[in-house]
């Protein structure tokens, strides 16, 4: 079923859209990671998910589940509930259960962006990716104003990012590390989205470099 209903859904966005994509070659194809797309609008997670290898799994809002035809729907594609804004920690361990046979597609911006400018992020994915070990995937979603028919939609792929070289701790994640590794996807999203600089220097810096840990030495 979920093969079925990925191919279908390619088909309909080849035609809704006019597509292309960079830096595929950027993924791993030897173990699941996790991608953290910018998030403008609702046709995201198919749009996105429909063109990546193998399953997919995604957080989506306790809301969209209250309907039963749509919960069986997108529970068909993937999906799992996530209660926004109450400290749902149950949804970390789920993901990384996931993570053990899916990839998985996090929008780390935490809601959809209203002028199409990436937004503050959350660090939620560094958690995920800090506790399981798996890269993480920037992925920027580039389009006009809005989507319409044949708009023109590039899909881009950064480089995958280690979560080792910013995290030491699987087991109590440091917050300031993960800060760090937050910064760094942020910034590689809002390059691949908005141009301009990379990453931000404080966030390119891995856990072994930083130097309040050198200054203790």
């Amino acid at each position: 079923m979920y093969g079925f209903i990925k191919a279908l859904l390619r088909c309909y966005f080849r035609i809704a859209y006019n597509l292309k994509f960079e830096g595929r070659e950027n993924i791993p194809t030897d173990t699941t990671v996790i991608y953290t797309p910018n998030h403008r609008s609702n046709a995201d997670p198919p749009l996105v998910g429909s063109f990546l290898k193998g399953h997919i799994s995604f957080m989506a809002k306790e809301e969209l589940f209250k309907n039963k035809i749509f919960a069986w729907l997108i529970r068909s594609l993937g999906a799992f509930p996530v209660s926004r804004g109450k400290g749902d920690m149950k949804v970390i361990d789920t993901s990384i259960e996931r993570l053990e046979n899916d990839s998985l597609m996090i929008f780390p911006e935490g809601g959809r962006s209203k002028d199409g400018k990436v937004q503050k992020g959350h660090t939620g994915a560094a958690l995920i990716a800090a506790r399981s070990g798996k890269c993480i995937v920037p992925v920027g979603v580039v389009y006009g104003d809005k989507l319409r028919f044949r708009t023109k939609v590039t899909i881009k792929y950064g480089q995958p990012i280690d979560p080792a070289e910013y995290v030491e701790s699987r087991e109590e994640p440091n917050p300031r590390q993960l800060v760090k590794l937050k910064n760094r996807y942020m910034a590689d999203i809002k390059e691949l989205v908005e141009g301009g600089q990379p990453a931000l220097e404080a966030a390119e810096q891995p856990k072994i470099e930083q130097k309040e840990e050198n200054a203790d030495e």
